[in-house]
């Protein structure tokens, strides 16, 4: 695989496809009424991970911006172009984008770290479930184009998970403490076998005087407590994560933990894994005393596939998966990706969801929603192999 140096960073390069077979990817995403954007290559660093989490670091390409600020490449599009919509003064309106993206590829593994990446970015009021649909419906249409006949879409919802607590009547903190872990595999592994830590010591008095305060001004107060005693972090985790860490073990302390039969029940409502409408029944098998917002969760799932059945979604080779999760923190409903059997479930072909907290994360005060999806040309092309 060709590698080139990119700002500066050496990066191994994506192979192109003929360009017929781009044209022919591009094309349904030029029917979206989204107007083409670009966004800046460099991002800033510290929102990112806070966004996204510690974890996405070693994937980052990080490097000094002009004021010697923390950056990196950007790894994807969605933040850099949501930043760039909101900035901009932008309220409803959707955004196509078409441009490379960075990503530092796992140890021993070849994949391209520079690729081409197109999408669709929406910010709208109006029907979510019909926008979900809509969304899923162009990214398919786009890969069936790149002319792979192994494909397959993997659904899930990140918004299901939490109705799903809620209808089992927890206590509310720990209702929010496990909701919180979904994305979050050991974490959520720790709730369901009781095995919580509590803080101790320094960590529990830090903890009680974070606790109740909003994110930012906890990392705030926790950076201004480390300046006073001469404290230095290390090990590259921010004050944000810190603050957090600490506050979530507060309340793990108050909160309590799963009982058997409550932790055998969210067992079984993470290993559903089926045809959709099946996975639908199965879900509301489960639920738990208090089903009315997870009824009304499963009515929205119902609609939103009648919507991308009517859209030419091949629904026959789609799987709702309970448990399915995206890397990127920032995702807080519906979930898809599009899987090639010859690249495997590590290599989507294009993947995308609903995000409708991230304005508010970037300090913007809007009632529009926000979904969108990208896909990997370059891997939906029948001819390709990254």
């Amino acid at each position: 695989m060709p590698s080139a140096r990119s700002s500066g960073v050496e990066v191994r390069l994506e192979r192109s496809i003929p360009a017929p077979a781009l044209d022919a990817i591009r094309a349904p995403l030029l029917d979206a009424g989204a107007v083409l954007t670009d966004a800046p290559v460099l991002q800033p660093l510290g929102l990112l991970l806070d966004l996204a989490g510690e974890a996405m670091r070693s994937r980052l390409f990080v490097v000094s911006g002009e004021a010697g600020e923390e950056a990196c490449l950007r790894p994807d599009f969605t933040v850099a172009v949501a930043r760039q919509h909101f900035e901009g003064g932008g309220g409803a309106g959707r955004r196509r984008y078409e441009g490379k993206a960075f990503r530092v590829a796992p140890r021993g593994s070849d994949r391209a770290e520079e690729f081409l990446q197109l999408g669709v970015e929406a910010f709208e009021t109006g029907d979510r479930v019909a926008a979900d649909a809509e969304m899923a419906a162009l990214a398919w249409a786009s890969a069936v184009a790149g002319g792979r006949e192994d494909l397959s879409l993997v659904l899930g919802d990140v918004s299901l998970f939490s109705a799903f607590v809620a209808s089992l009547d927890l206590a509310p903190p720990l209702a929010a403490r496990l909701t919180r872990s979904f994305a979050k595999p050991r974490q959520l592994k720790a709730e369901l076998d009781g095995d919580v830590a509590a803080p101790t010591g320094e960590q529990s008095r830090i903890a009680a005087l974070l606790a109740g305060l909003p994110e930012e001004e906890a990392a705030s107060v926790l950076q201004e407590l480390w300046s006073l005693a001469g404290i230095e972090p290390v090990g590259g985790r921010r004050p944000a994560e810190i603050a957090r860490r600490l506050v979530e073990k507060a309340d793990a302390a108050k909160a309590g933990r799963l009982d058997p039969a409550q932790a055998d029940k969210v067992r079984a409502f993470l290993a559903v894994s089926d045809r959709p409408d099946a996975a639908l029944s199965a879900i509301a098998a489960l639920a738990g005393p208090k089903a009315e917002a997870l009824n009304a969760v499963l009515d929205g799932w119902r609609a939103r596939l009648a919507g991308m059945a009517q859209r030419g979604v091949a629904l026959e080779r789609a799987t709702l998966a309970a448990a399915f999760g995206r890397a990127f923190g920032y995702y807080d409903g519906y979930l898809f990706e599009i899987r090639s059997a010859a690249l495997g479930d590590e290599r989507p072909v294009a993947a995308g969801g609903r995000y409708d907290g991230l304005p508010a994360k970037l300090g913007v005060a809007t009632d529009t929603g926000a979904v969108g999806f990208m896909i990997r040309p370059a891997r939906a092309y029948a001819g390709g192999g990254e």
